[in-house]
């Protein structure tokens, strides 16, 4: 069976692509490059999947939003 996850996926301030999978509490990872992250975060679903099921939470999307200091 395939299933398909939402993933998030930002840079750090070092240079690392890091992924969350909002949908697998504390599923996460990184790596140097994307190529290699999505490999990563791949596994790290699946070891995810059997510790626990999925969140179904709608994945609505993202917003930028400014706030002045």
């Amino acid at each position: 069976m395939t299933r398909e996850f939402n993933v998030v996926i930002e840079r750090d301030e070092d240079g690392y692509f890091v992924a969350s999978v909002p949908e697998l509490r504390g599923c996460h990872t990184q790596a140097k490059s994307l190529d290699v992250l999505m490999k990563r975060v791949k596994e790290a679903i699946q070891l995810c999947l059997e510790v626990e099921e999925p969140v179904s939470n709608e994945f609505i999307g993202i917003q930028r939003v400014a706030v002045s200091s």
